[in-house]
């Protein structure tokens, strides 16, 4: 799921992701709070705070409550959470690696080990599948912001490595080092992005048939459900036909 077909093969969730807005407002504020507690409160000042705040605004998430999930950092009766990567193979040998903030490492462990077993997969160790992917900063916009020609020539000007341009919107990716400059050039000259973070990018796809899609799908969904878990990775390709059939 990497470049313009993450657009297609990704957006069949967003309708149930809307149907479960106060589980999806928690894991967003989850990771505010997380953000604001390793740096400072500042989206200015600290970029995955800055990333965090833009993926609330997105979602639609009312102002109250992020500033309530970065005060929350600030307190000292606030909830600690462990970063863990999870990597494994779903369905088909499809590599997997999924994030998760977690207050109980056990609980998060056996569940996602649960659901890599049920889907017909296995969890890995940590390394077993990450070499797969490059960890790379993705700057997003939406088609209508300017042409491809104008996104290009300014991605080219701030830095970036690489641009995809779609029906979907803009993809623009920088190096994990330059990704911040990169996103704060291009917010200059096109307004705040609908997505600015680091991400685990597929180094190549793999096209499986609908019976695989369609169970690496449900695994897909089950990741993102769990409270835990705040983003998932693949590196595998489905037909639109099945998109549009999981999406009824």
């Amino acid at each position: 799921m990497a470049g313009h077909s993450q657009f297609k093969n990704i957006m069949h969730r967003k309708g149930r992701q809307d149907a479960q807005k106060s589980k999806l407002f928690g894991k967003l504020a989850r990771e505010i709070t997380v953000a604001a507690k390793l740096g400072t409160p500042d989206p200015a000042m600290n970029p995955r705070l800055r990333a965090a705040v833009i993926a609330a605004r997105q979602e639609n998430m009312p102002k109250d409550n992020i500033e309530r999930a970065i005060k929350k950092a600030l307190g000292s009766d606030s909830e600690n959470y462990d970063e863990i990567r999870y990597e494994g193979y779903g369905p088909g040998g499809v590599a997997v690696i999924v994030e998760a903030l977690t207050d109980n490492r056990n609980r998060a462990a056996s569940d996602i080990r649960s659901f890599f077993t049920k889907s017909g997969g296995n969890l890995g160790e940590t390394g077993s599948v990450s070499f797969m992917f490059d960890r790379t900063g993705i700057i997003e916009y939406d088609r209508s912001v300017a042409s491809d020609d104008a996104v290009l020539d300014a991605a080219i000007e701030a830095g970036a490595d690489d641009v995809v341009s779609g029906e979907g919107g803009h993809e623009i990716y920088a190096s994990t080092e330059g990704y911040r400059d990169v996103a704060k050039a291009l917010e200059a000259k096109f307004g705040e992005p609908r997505k600015a973070a680091l991400i685990w990018k597929p180094q190549n796809t793999v096209a499986v048939d609908d019976e695989t899609g369609e169970k690496l799908l449900k695994l897909m969904d089950l990741l993102n459900e769990h409270d835990d878990v705040q983003n998932v990775y693949a590196n595998f390709e489905v037909s639109d036909a099945l998109v549009a059939k999981m999406a009824g």
